[in-house]
């Protein structure tokens, strides 16, 4: 990875979920088990067409909640309240990764398809509180999800951030075509690389791609 390449950039845009904190620290696996009790409970069906409907929303849509929207007309805020009442605890401390994001260059955001809320509580629980200039949730692109156009479109157009002058760091590799598309420096954090035309950079680890930026 060239530094160069990120000279440029003066806006940082973070995902949240599996993006500031690792997979292996499961937070999302909480979420989901709610997302499927919701489901049940709230269409009446049992666990298995609740786990089927979670993840087809999830592909068709760009997110569970946005296909909850758009077929069933569910309220979005009793939603996101239910699902997001979990256990962070399980989440750790990064003191490391919080020294390396301070030590970006410029703007540092974070924008996730959660509410901001959920990742406030997250942030505080990573000891990352405090580091960003701004945190939006999908409420703030009026609960259109990551990776529709629209939603970047609004939060980027809120946030005031000049797209050809910003990075994207986000797990979800097609959540990183349309930030490519609009001129954003794009990084794909995961443990394996899912190579694309629209994913300049791949890192298994944020801390450890942040250093190659931030120290000498």
């Amino acid at each position: 990875m060239d530094r160069c390449s990120f000279s440029h950039v003066e806006t940082w845009v973070f995902d949240l979920d599996n993006t500031l904190y690792p997979p292996h620290m499961r937070l999302f696996d909480q979420i989901e088990q709610r997302m499927t009790t919701w489901v049940m409970r709230a269409l009446g069906v049992d666990q298995a067409r609740a786990n089927h409907l979670r993840g087809h929303y999830w592909q068709l849509y760009g997110t569970t909640l946005a296909g909850l929207m758009r077929e069933h007309a569910i309220d979005p805020v009793g939603y996101l309240a239910d699902v997001h009442d979990i256990d962070f605890s399980v989440l750790e401390a990064d003191p490391q990764l919080a020294r390396r994001i301070a030590a970006l260059p410029g703007r540092r955001i974070v924008y996730t398809n959660g509410d901001a809320p959920y990742a406030q509580k997250v942030l505080a629980a990573r000891g990352l509180a405090g580091l960003f200039d701004a945190v939006y949730g999908v409420e703030h692109a009026g609960y259109l999800p990551k990776p529709e156009a629209a939603a970047f479109e609004t939060v980027f157009a809120l946030d005031g951030l000049t797209p050809a002058r910003a990075a994207m760091f986000e797990d979800d590799p097609r959540n990183l075509a349309v930030p490519h598309a609009m001129g954003l420096r794009t990084i794909h954090i995961a443990p394996q690389p899912e190579p694309a035309p629209h994913i300049h950079h791949h890192a298994a680890d944020l801390s450890g791609f942040l250093a190659l930026l931030t120290e000498s």
